[in-house]
């Protein structure tokens, strides 16, 4: 079915592929957030329900009115297997948005996880699950299903802007988002920044515990005079 270019809902996105999904997926989110020019992260608000919780896939964007979760309903019954169903609540902690129903439908369609700006509810079960959930926060109350919402159009969560099949990482640290078109280049600077990163810590475990910047950029900022030493 094709979507009217005026729709709410739209189904055709475009996707990261599969097999760069898979590679981003071995990343720290944080990684990937500083190869990202240290932007497109989620507002630290914004948490798994279990530090354990790792998501990586493409962005099924929702957009809803505070206290009501039609949308993310559509969502559901559209997203591919693979996908983050990611969803601008506004930051609204009144009502839960989802809860263990809807979670556990999400699974077993084989969606990626879910990230919610927003609250949501039987937080113990979802937390003891193998299925990835991201919140704002919990609220016991249910929402309401009557509001029209939006569907991957463009959005804005947490303070990060998504486009619909953007790549999103989500684990312990909290939620990156990577642009589609600029995966396969961020993913070849992920590993040589992992690769660094590796060799600084071996060097410490070796002795050598001063960073071998910190000289250098103190004089920039002033603070050491040039000629001058720790």
């Amino acid at each position: 079915m094709t979507d009217h270019p005026s729709s709410l809902l739209k189904r055709a996105i475009a996707r990261v592929e599969p097999d760069l999904v898979k590679r981003a997926a071995e990343f720290q989110a944080a990684i990937l957030a500083d190869v990202a020019g240290r932007r497109g992260t989620l507002h630290g608000r914004i948490k798994p329900l279990n530090p354990a919780m790792k998501v990586a896939g493409s962005a099924v964007t929702v957009e809803v009115r505070p206290g009501d979760n039609l949308a993310i309903h559509a969502a559901l019954a559209i997203a591919q297997p693979g996908d983050v169903i990611v969803v601008d609540g506004k930051g609204d902690l009144s009502c839960a948005l989802i809860g263990e129903i809807m979670s556990a439908q999400a699974h077993a369609a084989g969606i990626a996880g879910i990230i919610i700006d927003g609250a949501v509810r039987d937080s113990a079960a979802l937390a003891q699950g193998a299925f990835p959930v991201f919140s704002a926060g919990l609220n016991p109350c249910g929402p309401t299903k009557s509001i029209a919402g939006r569907v991957n159009q463009p959005v804005s969560v947490a303070g990060a802007a998504i486009q619909p099949g953007d790549l999103i990482i989500g684990d312990a640290d909290g939620v990156v988002v990577l642009p589609r078109e600029e995966v396969a280049a961020l993913l070849q600077l992920a590993q040589k920044k992992l690769d660094g990163e590796n060799r600084r810590l071996q060097a410490i475990r070796q002795g050598d515990i001063r960073a071998p910047w910190l000289e250098e950029a103190l004089r920039a900022a002033g603070m050491l005079n040039d000629g001058e030493t720790l």
